[in-house]
């Protein structure tokens, strides 16, 4: 697994749908549950939302469906930061369960640090967020499994 692990969870039965895997909504759940986990790894907690009303807002997410997941299965989700500047984060999160030993999924996400007073507004982390982040980001360019970009092509 790369990254640090940061979420874990069974699959719960609610969630699976008509095919008998996970459905493609869960998939977005589990990824948003994992952002919250990585908040608070980075000091984004609750402690912290409720004392400065700053929090995490996802501004795009390209989610990657590489593997079918079963209702007997356990995921694991790790996040790699990407990069970073003074008020957003770019993520790699990878899924994964016990059955395959690459990601069953992937999710891109870029997530920006926002104040919520009455009109919501971008705010620049806190030094120690900032700090904590930087300690996570690679020293190089990392792949992120299954990305591209998304186009149909001519079949003439």
């Amino acid at each position: 697994m790369s990254g640090m692990s940061v979420f874990r969870t069974p699959i719960a039965s609610e969630w699976i749908d008509y095919n008998q895997h996970l459905r493609d909504a869960y998939y977005s759940l589990i990824f948003s549950l994992a952002t919250d986990a990585l908040m608070d790894r980075i000091g984004l907690d609750e402690a912290y939302r409720t004392r400065t009303r700053c929090t995490l807002y996802t501004l795009e997410m390209h989610i990657h469906f590489l593997h079918e997941v079963k209702d007997t299965d356990v995921v694991e989700v790790s996040v790699r930061i990407l990069g970073t500047d003074r008020k957003r984060i770019h993520a790699a999160f990878d899924m994964y369960c016990g059955r395959y030993p690459d990601p069953v999924s992937t999710a891109e996400m870029m997530l920006l640090h926002v104040y919520q007073g009455t009109e919501p507004k971008a705010q620049a982390f806190p030094p120690e967020v900032a700090e904590a982040l930087g300690k996570m980001e690679p020293a190089g360019a990392t792949e992120i499994p299954g990305s591209r970009r998304m186009e149909l092509r001519s079949r003439s």
